[in-house]
């Protein structure tokens, strides 16, 4: 018995989505100057809210003993951002997944924080089409193909029968 090709896309459709939607593996803080101009995950803890002067905010990711000159990663938030990312001091000794893209400042690397969405890894990388997913939704009676080649067959699935 072959197994129709149409019922093979929609369980493909599901894994591949389903990995896209997995959460991403973070980087290291330390890493993040590997990283830069790329949308990346970066892992760090968090051990003060530093004000930076003109409505800036930032959020050290160095430890206490780790000097300036060896803290290449830092993570800046505007006061104005305050609404959409909440109390920064509530991230104080915790560690955060938070997505961004890494920019080059003076040698180091800096992620902007603006909205509680970077947090957890971010959001995910996948958007998936929602004409799409309607179309293979069962609630709607979604075939997600179209079955308009004029051959006879049930449930999506066509053959062309070839008489002996």
């Amino acid at each position: 018995m072959r197994t129709p090709i149409l019922l093979s896309v929609p369980i493909a459709f599901l894994l591949f989505s389903s990995a896209a939607l997995a959460k991403p593996a973070c980087i290291p803080a330390d890493q993040a100057l590997r990283h830069l101009h790329k949308n990346v995950c970066v892992e760090a803890h968090v051990y003060r809210v530093v004000d930076g002067g003109d409505e800036i905010e930032f959020l050290d990711v160095c430890s206490p003993e780790t000097s300036d000159a060896d803290c290449h990663f830092f993570i800046v938030s505007s006061t104005e951002d305050k609404k959409a990312v909440g109390d920064l001091e509530s991230l104080v000794g915790r560690t955060i997944q938070i997505r961004g893209k890494i920019r080059p400042i003076q040698g180091r690397a800096d992620m902007v924080f603006s909205t509680k969405d970077q947090l957890h890894g971010g959001k995910p990388k996948f958007h998936p089409n929602p004409q799409l997913v309607a179309a293979f939704s069962a609630e709607n009676g979604g075939q997600g193909f179209s079955a308009s080649n004029g051959v006879g067959g049930q449930h999506g699935v066509h053959f062309h029968h070839r008489g002996n």
